[in-house]
């Protein structure tokens, strides 16, 4: 039987606790993956696989102007001389380096599939090559060799590599950094390089700069898949302590898309970007998965329809659904919105450190600082060198017949040294530097070469010295380099920022919607009832709508300039009922009330009313000229359209109702016609039509006169105009009140409505007014009313205001009075019936 080895009698064995040396161990460990693998030097922005890919690229030749090579030759030589890990690791961090939805700036270029948004794998590394990036080449890479950082031993001491690359650039902020290390993380979001920079320079001049002026100049990150930035509290909050949410949401637009059914269309919210690091492919399962679910409702199909021109996938809603209400519930349930945990969160002198935005930015400058008094200190030292050299062949070309007497004099290499030395009073190297000069040093050109080299090498000498003497200057430099890579690198911003909603109502019925998914409507599909709310619709001429609560105050659209804005209709509603936009193309659209943003402050314009539109009707240039709130018993109420060249049709309120979002015809129009007006009529009622010729047509809506028609008809001819002239008003009266008509040069009257004779429905209408200038021409006409004030817009863009009652009362016969004084080749255009505004 073996003897037993003692060992503890020989005193090679050191007794310790097992907890003592669990933590010991633990806690090694624990830095060597903090500092070895998972966070980045606040220096370069590198972690150690990334720094090392680079370098051991730098060392292949693989420069942006050479050939691509395999990626396998790349990680070879990562894995046999820099990192002894596995060659998947390696592989994976040299791809992210190459794809432009990961990093802002790419480091790398590549050829081959490096993967997709989709989550797609990458080929193998047999497959793919590489080459380094020119931003990585010249703002990373550049001044390797210049002494500007320390190398160390790698692994078996059989190599040197770089404990951090010279960057001339944060890219730590550029392209940010995502790492899970033992006990902490870091989730660095990518910027803009064109703010980083500024935001740089802005701290090189005022290094006591407010954080509010710097965060103007840095407004938040921008990520390489774009997309939108919602508010700006987390991003406040990250940049001030170093942690913060940020609110991100793709880029959503809602648009009419063909069914492939005919020419018919369906409303369809088009995703064409989405949150940084959110799997498309992976996006789109999840939402069918919700729809199939039932918890998102209003979807009928979901396609994607990406391309190599970009993203874009296509999400067709129900007829009977609301975009903004599927987009919100997108937005809730999905990963259309996330939050972007940021965590700055990297190494400082190899201690990890949560950063705040300006520390982080002042690192980097300190670096920066230092790298160029080393890259200065090392250009200073060659540069010296190489005077003094040159100093001393140039003194040995002044005397070159006493060195050619020492050379023939000399039995060998060394004696003549000697000889130099002592003769021509030269250190060394230069006297070994003239015994290794050629004979064509001699002539005179080589001898004027020598000199200029002479003058330029003092003259840089100079420069380095002024640099690293004077801090000023060093800085100059340091602005000078930033702005030059600015300018060669920088691009437009891609993510946007949004103003954070308000989703109160949404809210309310989400909860609602969760709370009792087993409601049902009459038809056996789910229906939540929003709250009703009971609000005023103004309408401004210049096409702005304002919903504002019926206990709220309105005030009037101030614009900041003399010629403002001013509310031509009011309707008095509530948000359960449906909003009728008409075109000058004879189009409707429809729009619920509720979707009108609430109007809230002093002086508020409102929305412009076509951006609420789909865009579609955004798209077809033309404006809007009838507003319809529509009644809840539709079938009650007519609806006249009548069009510049004098055709009218009467439609019923019926044909109005269930109209989808892509809008439908109203009216077929001829050609060169347009829709001027829309208005609600009653069977009954009388119409007053005027031509710019200023003829009026006075007619009573009824059957015979007007009948109904559909919406494909062209309409009847309402008033006969002639080839110069066009309708310019329409109105209905009672028996007490005036007409006003207004010219285009500014002659008005007020006319008894009751006095003009009864006519048909087609006829020519009587003359009405009298021209004082032969050239002029009816600009519209108004219903006069007590303490109704009339607003007429000229060609020069000013609002003039008219009390209708202080024009005279004249009859037809009799020509008008000038009312206004207009500028010269200034005419009036429009004419409005003013809604008197509320203050109080």
């Amino acid at each position: 039987m073996a003897k037993q080895l003692n060992l503890l009698s020989t005193g090679q064995v050191i007794t310790t606790a097992l907890h003592t040396e669990m933590q010991r161990s633990y806690l090694e460990y624990a830095m060597s993956v903090i500092v070895g693998r998972a966070l980045p030097d606040v220096r370069d922005g590198l972690k150690p696989v990334h720094r090392r890919i680079l370098y051991a690229m730098h060392e292949l030749g693989l420069t942006p102007d050479r050939p691509y090579r395999k990626c396998a030759r790349v990680v070879g030589d990562v894995l046999g001389k820099y990192h002894p890990h596995g060659d998947q690791s390696v592989y994976d961090a040299l791809v992210r380096l190459v794809q432009t939805f990961s990093c802002r700036y790419p480091l790398l270029g590549g050829h081959g599939n490096f993967g997709s948004v989709d989550n797609d794998p990458p080929a193998a590394m047999r497959y793919t090559e590489t080459r380094l990036a020119s931003i990585s080449h010249e703002g990373m890479l550049a001044e390797i060799g210049d002494e500007t950082v320390d190398f160390i031993g790698n692994f078996d001491n059989s190599q040197q590599e770089p404990t951090v690359l010279p960057a001339q650039l944060p890219f730590l902020l550029l392209n940010g950094c995502a790492g899970i290390a033992v006990g902490m993380a870091t989730n660095i979001p990518p910027h803009n390089l064109g703010e980083v920079v500024d935001g740089l320079i802005a701290l090189i001049d005022n290094p006591n700069l407010s954080d509010e002026k710097l965060f103007k100049i840095i407004p938040g990150p921008d990520f390489p898949t774009g997309g939108e930035i919602v508010g700006k509290d987390g991003i406040h909050e990250a940049y001030t302590t170093g942690r913060g949410g940020i609110l991100l949401r793709g880029v959503a637009n809602i648009e009419e898309v063909p069914t492939g059914k005919g020419n018919k269309r369906r409303t369809a919210i088009v995703i064409t970007e989405l949150p940084y690091q959110v799997n498309k492919a992976g996006w789109i399962e999840k939402v069918a998965d919700l729809v199939n679910q039932g918890r998102l409702t209003g979807i009928g199909d979901i396609r994607d329809e990406s391309d190599r021109d970009g993203m874009r996938v296509v999400i067709e809603l129900k007829r009977d659904a609301n975009p903004q209400e599927v987009l919100y519930y997108l937005y809730q349930q999905s990963a259309l919105q996330t939050t972007f945990g940021a965590i700055l969160l990297g190494l400082i002198d190899g201690q990890p450190r949560q950063l705040s935005l300006r520390l982080l930015l002042q690192e980097f400058l300190d670096f920066r600082e230092q790298t160029l008094n080393r890259r200065y200190s090392h250009e200073l030292g060659k540069a010296e060198s190489r005077l003094h050299l040159v100093e001393g062949l140039l003194g040995a070309l002044s005397q070159v017949d006493e060195v050619i007497e020492i050379l023939r004099q000399a039995p060998d290499g060394s004696t003549a040294k000697v000889g130099l030395i002592s003769r021509l009073e030269l250190s060394e190297v230069q006297a070994d530097e003239i015994l290794a000069m050629p004979l064509r040093r001699l002539t005179g050109m080589e001898q004027q070469k020598l000199q200029e080299e002479y003058e330029q090498l003092e003259t840089r000498i100079n420069t380095l010295r002024n640099l690293l003497s004077d801090r000023k200057e060093l800085l100059k430099s340091l602005k000078k380099d930033l702005r030059s890579l600015k300018r060669s690198y920088n691009d437009k911003r891609r993510s946007k920022f949004v103003a954070k909603p308000d989703n109160k109502a949404f809210q309310q019925k989400n909860k609602a919607r969760l709370k009792d998914k087993s409601a049902k409507s009459k038809t056996g599909s789910s229906q939540i009832q929003a709250p009703v709310e009971d609000v005023v619709l103004d309408f401004s001429q210049r096409g702005y709508v304002r919903r504002i609560s019926s206990s709220s105050k309105r005030s009037k659209f101030d614009t900041g300039v003399p010629d403002y804005d001013f509310i031509i209709q009011a309707d008095e509603t509530n948000t359960q009922k449906d909003l009728l936009v008409v075109t000058s193309g004879g189009k409707a659209y429809p729009l619920q009330i509720r979707e009108i943003p609430p109007t809230t402050g002093k002086a508020a314009r409102g929305t412009p009313l076509i951006t609420l539109l789909t865009s579609t009707a955004q798209s077809q240039n033309e404006s809007i000229v009838g507003r319809l709130v529509i009644p809840e018993n539709s079938a009650s109420t007519d609806v006249v359209l009548l069009t510049k060249q004098g055709r009218i049709k009467r439609l019923s309120g019926e044909e109005l109702t269930n109209v989808t979002r892509r809008g439908v015809t109203i009216l077929k129009l001829k050609e060169n016609d347009e829709l001027l007006l829309t208005k609600f009529v009653h069977s009954g009622e009388h119409l007053v039509l005027a031509s710019s010729g200023g003829r009026l047509l006075h007619f009573e809506v009824n059957d015979q006169q007007l009948p109904c028609m559909g919406r494909t008809a062209v309409g009847l001819q309402a008033l006969r105009v002639g080839k110069q002239q066009q309708i310019v008003g329409c109105t209905s009266f009672e028996k007490n009140h005036n007409l006003l008509l207004i010219t285009q040069s500014g002659y008005a009257k007020q006319l008894n409505a009751s006095r003009l004779k009864l006519a048909n429905r087609g006829d020519l209408g009587a003359q009405a007014f009298k021209f004082s200038v032969p050239t002029d021409n009816i600009a519209g006409i108004a219903l006069v009313k007590p303490q109704t004030e009339i607003a007429l817009v000229t060609s020069n863009k000013r609002v003039i205001r008219l009390d209708g009652e202080s024009v005279p009362l004249l009859t037809k016969n009799d020509k008008g009075e000038k009312v206004v004084e207009l500028n010269r080749d200034e005419q009036i255009l429009s004419v409005h019936e003013v809604v008197v505004e509320k203050n109080s």
